[in-house]
């Protein structure tokens, strides 16, 4: 697989909820920084994604918004 992302982080998927139609997905790097991404209950199931199963976080941005108070 190749892809045009440049922030491709490999890490176990540590939990996944189902809701009514998305999923959130936990998946912990090592280090232990975990990063959360809402995804289709279908793409759940086509990825066949368990917890503790390797996974890759694809991250791709065009625009990065930065907040404070």
């Amino acid at each position: 697989m190749r892809l045009s992302a440049r922030n491709i982080l490999k890490g176990k998927v540590i939990k996944i909820t189902k809701g009514a139609v998305n999923a959130e997905v936990t998946i912990e790097l090592p280090g232990g920084t975990q990063i959360v991404s809402i995804i289709t209950n279908c793409s759940v199931d086509s990825l066949a994604l368990t917890e503790g199963k390797e996974a890759y976080a694809v991250i791709k941005a065009s625009n990065i918004m930065v907040g404070v108070d």
